[in-house]
Parts: structure tokens; sequence; C-alpha cells
């Protein structure tokens, strides 16, 4: 039973100075400082829970994002928390279609991340009062209550509420059995830890090979710098992994459209699956044409981490311009949008590969995923969701990993809350950290 009325919003502006050993590091970010818009919320319930919220970010500009959550923070503080969720369709629409907000968005660029920050938060703080890990409390819904948190606006031509409904209605068959499976041998993941663009062959190829003694068999490689320094690396990687094992590529979107398909004609040898953001990710026709020029050499276009909202998906989807799509947590305003995408994907028969390269992005989108595959669509064909061995020290509920798959999380939330003492050593610029780094002479 939700309860309490929401006294308090406070957000921070907390990184981590990954770019100093190339974490992170591809053709588009070289040097980028894993970072979060971290948002609290408190209530008046006896209870003492909070709500915790972040969204991804790199660094700089962190900071305009914590500003546009607190813009954001009206619509929220002083609101029952039984009054969000009893009509979270309309609370989300009330966050997106502020009359003034909104003119820097719409449902895009900072203003939609802060969104994500603040509800990824309600969620993580409905959850912990129903005492259910998020993907749980998800999977316990009943069709109509999902259908009710999710804003169809602008997607009815694509997806209508009732053909959502059936999907659901479809999916209550055999749901006690997926989620068996998934707490008897989780979820399957992929790693994109190996090879980050700016670490040289040695590391990369001792993380290969630990990776593949912990039992790692999709690998993702970062590629669009330099074409021979691709070809080199693609070729270290498939050599050491052998011709079985799964190879993926990711451009961060360095391409023009024909330049990707030229490009990565020549990396074909290598097999990889996908070739992920190729282009500019707002270029659906674009995207479109590297999708055709690519499928005769069994390559599929994989993109989704920076799609501003459902709508861009939407296209991407009628377009037939991806054969993976990759929901970001983060990028998308929270469950509510991401339930659109996933219901979206099920019905173009779409495989969702989500996208979990940044900080706490692994513990956030293994709730999405696995009720995906619980409730929506039923398959794992295809199908696997990135993990990245960064900074998962720093949250109070990791992810956890077994046999290279997502093992269900069982603490109750949205496994977004931090370590106190991480979100203070990294706040930003004040932190401990921070103060060491910017104080060198």
């Amino acid at each position: 039973m939700v309860r309490g009325r929401i006294t308090g919003l406070a957000a921070s502006d907390i990184r981590f100075p990954t770019s100093l050993g190339h974490h992170g590091s591809d053709a588009m970010h070289p040097d980028p400082d894993y970072s979060a818009a971290y948002v609290v919320i408190e209530t008046d319930a006896r209870d003492g829970l909070k709500g915790y919220g972040l969204t991804f970010t790199l660094g700089k500009g962190t900071e305009v994002v914590v500003c546009a959550v607190n813009a954001l923070s009206i619509h929220v503080v002083n609101k029952d928390l039984e009054e969000i969720v009893s009509d979270f369709r309309g609370f989300y629409r009330q966050l997106t279609s502020d009359g003034q907000l909104r003119w820097i968005g719409p449902e895009k660029g900072a203003v939609h991340l802060a969104t994500a920050a603040v509800l990824n938060a309600i969620w993580d703080l409905w959850a912990k009062q129903e005492g259910k890990p998020l993907w749980k409390l998800l999977v316990d819904m009943d069709p109509k209550q999902l259908l009710s948190c999710i804003d169809f606006r602008y997607i009815t031509d694509a997806l209508t509420e009732e053909e959502a409904h059936e999907i659901l209605q479809n999916g209550l068959l055999g749901k006690k059995e997926r989620e068996e499976q998934m707490l008897k041998h989780g979820y399957p993941a992929y790693t994109t830890s190996c090879a980050w663009l700016g670490y040289p062959d040695q590391q990369l190829k001792q993380l290969c090979t630990e990776a593949l003694k912990d039992g790692w068999t999709r690998f993702k490689v970062k590629v669009g710098a330099d074409l021979p320094d691709d070809i080199r690396r693609c070729r270290l990687i498939r050599e050491m992994i052998g011709p079985d094992k799964t190879l993926m590529l990711d451009a961060n979107q360095r391409w023009e459209v024909k330049e990707a398909i030229e490009w990565v004609t020549k990396l074909a040898e290598f097999k990889p699956l996908w070739i992920e953001e190729p282009t500019s990710p707002d270029d659906i026709l674009g995207h479109a044409a590297i999708s055709k020029a690519l499928a005769p050499l069994g390559i599929g276009v994989a993109t989704g981490e920076q799609c501003h909202n459902r709508v861009i998906f939407k296209q991407l989807l009628q377009a037939k311009a991806l054969s993976y799509l990759q929901i970001d947590s983060c990028r998308l305003g929270s469950v509510n949008e991401n339930l659109s995408v996933l219901l979206m994907a099920k019905k173009f028969q779409i495989p969702v590969c989500p996208h979990a390269g940044g900080v706490g992005l692994c513990e956030l989108v293994q709730h999405l995923i696995i009720f995906d595959y619980i409730s929506v669509s039923g398959s794992l064909e295809n199908r696997m969701c990135e993990y990245v061995d960064h900074l998962h020290e720093h949250f109070k509920y990791p992810a956890i990993i077994k046999k290279a798959s997502y093992v269900p999380p069982q603490d109750a939330g949205y496994s977004t809350e931090m370590k106190e003492e991480s979100a203070r050593k990294y706040l930003f610029p004040q932190g401990e950290v921070w103060q060491k780094i910017l104080c060198k002479p």
C-alpha cells in the first residue's frame, strides 16, 4: 500500500573520474567521467523509506540536469505518493508537459533526463513500500494497471492501448514458468568491459582472457575512429574468442550514412552480429538505409541508447531501421516510457537488447528486461543485456552476474540507491575525490 506525502526532493551532481583510466572511451567520447544527476525523495510516511533515482551523464553538463531536476520539483513536492501512482499517466504527462519547461524539450535533452531521474526515484520508493524489487512490482501488476502508467500520446498510429492490452493479456500465459526460469538461470548478458577504444592491446588481451575464464560468450568492441586500427583490434578479439562466440561492434554515432556502410562492410570478415549506433541517433532514414545495405552481410543495426523518446523508437520500428532495439533506463522517461517501447518492440517483433554502459545503468535496466521476458516478449531468442563491470561497488544493491547472466534482484526497490559514503566522496566539486583532483598543481 503506497503511503505518504512527498516532503523533499534533493538533487546532487555525482561524478566518477573514469577518464583517468580510459574506461568508457569510444569514438565520440574519448574521455568520459561517468556521472549521475542523483535524486533523493523523502516523504512524511512513518516507514522512513526514501526513493532514489538517477540519470546517467558523462561529466560536464551534469549540473545542467541537476538544475532541470530542481525546476521539475514543483510538480513533485507536496504530492501524495498514492495520488501519483493512481494516475501515473497523468503525472507523467504533467512532468513532461509543463507549459514553460517543455520549450527546452519537449521530451528530450536535459529536461527529459531530469524527468527520468525524478521518476526513477518515485518508482524506487513505490517498489520499496510494496516490499518488492521493481521487476516483481511490474510482473505482479495486471495489464490494466500497467497500461495506466503509460502515455500513449503520439504513438497510437503504431500501437493502440487496446493492442498493448492484448499483448499483456497474451503474456499471462506461461508467465509463472518464465519467472521461475529467470530466478533459476538469470537473464543472458554480454560484456563491453574488455574493449573500450582507449585501452591498449595488452589491457584488452588481459581483460578478454579473464572474461573467457568467467564464462562470457558475447563481446562488444568499440570502433569508428580509425579503420586500420579497427581491423587490427577486431582481428585480435575474434582470434581470442574464437569463431563460435558472438561479437558486436559499436561506433557511437561516428559515421555518415555512406561511410558507415563502407566501413562496416570492411569489418564484415569478423562476423559481427550488429553494428551499434552507426550514425546520428536522430537519423531514422539513415539507419534504415544502413540496415538495408548490411542485411545481405548478415549484420544487423542496433540503436537506442540516445533515442530521445518513444516517438523516435516508433519511427525506427516503422521504417524497419533497426534489428535490435536498445532501451536505456535513464534516457527515456523512466519505467513509464520504457514500457511503451517494450510493447512496441513486441508488436514489431524486434528483440530488445538494453544499453547498460554507464554508472547505475546495469542496476536499473536489469529490472526492465527481466520484466520484458516474463510479461511481454516471452522470448530469449537473439536477446541479451549489456553489462559493464565498472562502479557497481558504489551501489547499496549492485547488479549480480553469474555465468554471464543477470541474477534477478531480490531487494525491494529499483536498485538505484548509492552508498552514502560514495555519494559524499564523489560529489562534484566538493567531494573528497574531486578536491584532490582539482587541487593538483
